[in-house]
C-alpha cells in the first residue's frame, strides 16, 4: 500500500509554481519536483520565486553562520 496517495484531480484553490516553465498553476499539473506550492492565492504563487530570494538572502546573512556554511 503506498504511504502517498497521487492526485489525479486538481484541487480547486491550491496555487503552485512551475520551476519548468515559470509559470503559475492551479492544481496539480506538473511533478512535485519542478513546482512550489501549494499556495493559498494566485498572486502568492506569482511572487515564489522572490521570496525564495528573500529567504536565501536572509539565510546566507545569517549571523548564526560563519559565513562558511558552518554553525558557530
Amino acid at each position: 500500500m503506498a504511504l502517498f496517495k497521487k492526485r489525479t484531480e486538481p484541487k480547486a484553490g491550491e496555487w503552485y509554481y512551475c520551476l519548468q516553465h515559470k509559470t503559475v498553476e492551479e492544481g496539480v499539473q506538473c511533478p512535485a519536483k519542478n513546482r512550489f506550492g501549494p499556495y493559498a492565492s494566485r498572486t502568492a504563487a506569482e511572487h515564489a520565486m522572490e521570496k525564495v530570494r528573500e529567504r536565501n538572502e536572509e539565510w546566507d546573512n545569517d549571523p548564526a553562520w560563519g559565513g562558511d556554511g558552518s554553525a558557530g
